[in-house]
């Protein structure tokens, strides 16, 4: 059983020990790094969060199976088009799922995924649910941030039940960014400066499809979002 005085030791243990680092290439998995004070460092890294919008009034207004299955076929469209874009999923919380993308596209390849998820519920989700259930008056709807940043990935929790936790700004700002309303979409400036034109421009007038904002809860930062979708 374990004590207050086992805590006070592994605790403490944490805060004194030096960390150990390692440069990343590939997205680890929990067995990859140790229990210890060993992380995996990203020098640049781009952070996708996609939301499902008003989940618990989703729970709370109908059936347990309704919200399950309106839950799964979201996080089943936003992982396959994510794993199309070569993002690598490192987390399901509820009715969210985060990934993280790497590489000289990784802007790209994340906004990219984001449009065609915003596709997917438009075009694939909400069709198929109204086919269903054709008296329901739910219609899907969610959001997605994204931002780049460094960042650094540690191995929480005890042996035989541990995870990651991905340490950096843009874990934490695509997180609030997904829960942003305004857009169903939300990057930073820094994804918008370096993104490719395919999904900074609209393809028939040559116009930007985005909309610049402030952020004024996170110091005013440029951020961008947009309503528009990726066909594919």
């Amino acid at each position: 059983m374990t004590t207050c005085a086992d805590l006070n030791t592994a605790v403490t243990d944490i805060f004194n020990h030096h960390w150990s680092e390692t440069d990343g290439r590939v997205i680890p998995v929990p067995g990859d790094l140790g229990l210890g004070n060993v992380a995996r460092s990203f020098d640049d890294a781009t952070v996708l969060y996609a939301d499902l919008d008003g989940s618990t009034a989703l729970v709370d207004r109908f059936k347990w199976h309704f919200a399950a299955e309106v839950y799964k076929a979201y996080l089943r469209c936003a992982a396959r088009i994510i794993s199309d874009e070569s993002g690598a999923i490192t987390a399901y919380d509820g009715d969210r799922v985060m990934a993280i993308f790497l590489g000289q596209s990784k802007n790209t390849q994340a906004v990219r995924a984001a449009m065609k998820i915003a596709y997917a519920v438009e075009k694939v989700i909400n069709p198929a649910l109204k086919a269903q259930y054709t008296n329901t008056d739910y219609i899907v709807s969610h959001s997605i941030g994204i931002d780049v940043s460094p960042i650094h990935a540690a191995s929480i929790g005890v042996r035989g039940d541990n995870d990651l936790v991905w340490i950096g700004r843009a874990a934490n700002h695509a997180a609030k960014l997904a829960g942003k309303h305004g857009y169903p979409i939300w990057i930073t400036k820094e994804v918008y400066d370096v993104m490719n034109d395919e999904v900074k421009k609209d393809p028939d007038t040559g116009a930007s499809c985005w909309y610049r904002n402030t952020w004024s809860e996170m110091g005013n930062r440029e951020i961008y979002g947009t309503t528009y979708v990726y066909r594919f």
